[in-house]
């Protein structure tokens, strides 16, 4: 089952929620707007004793809620895992510049953990085995191993890319066309 992306009444990201949390948002009336090409899932309820008819609850796979965000996500620096760098990377090594399947990749530290190199987005990329370990507890200058590219810290439209699991075409698509010009997930 795919999840529902929850916005702030402006349009930003706010949290991945389930189906059953997104239901009980439009059935009280919580969603200002939503987005999606078709409903994500159709909930059917009781029968009205009076009409006959089923009660059914459509959630979109986008809802944006009345009111002030909870927090500005601006303010924060996405969660930082590793996966999400081997997909940032784009299951790219970036030593060899090879495509590997993710699960076959490491994350190597720029500067070594050993010499204090810190475990964050920006002292990491994605590596195949035989780079990292040919790059050894060594920074890319000393092994000789140039980056082929640059790590950098998502943006808020990038870290929803990167963190959901299950996202439907639509809502991928509409995430897409908010990335920062030159992403490199676009």
């Amino acid at each position: 089952m795919h999840d529902v992306l929850q916005l702030d009444i402006t349009g930003l990201p706010q949290a991945w929620i389930s189906v059953e949390e997104a239901a009980g948002l439009v059935a009280t009336d919580s969603v200002v707007w939503s987005a999606g090409e078709a409903p994500l899932a159709v909930l059917r309820g009781g029968f009205n004793t009076i009409t006959g008819r089923q009660s059914v609850l459509e959630v979109p796979p986008i809802v944006a809620l009345r009111g002030a965000a909870r927090i500005n996500l601006f303010d924060l620096t996405p969660t930082f895992s590793k996966l999400k760098v081997i997909k940032r990377d784009r299951c790219t090594c970036a030593y060899c510049g090879e495509v590997f399947d993710a699960r076959v990749l490491t994350v190597d530290h720029i500067r070594p953990d050993s010499r204090g190199g810190a475990l964050s987005w920006m002292n990491t990329v994605a590596a195949c085995r035989s780079c990292n370990m040919l790059k050894a507890d060594r920074t890319p200058d000393e092994a000789r191993m140039p980056l082929l590219f640059a790590p950098f810290v998502p943006s808020r439209f990038e870290d929803f890319l990167l963190k959901g699991r299950h996202i439907r075409a639509d809502v991928h698509d509409w995430l897409a066309a908010r990335l920062p010009k030159g992403s490199r997930l676009s």
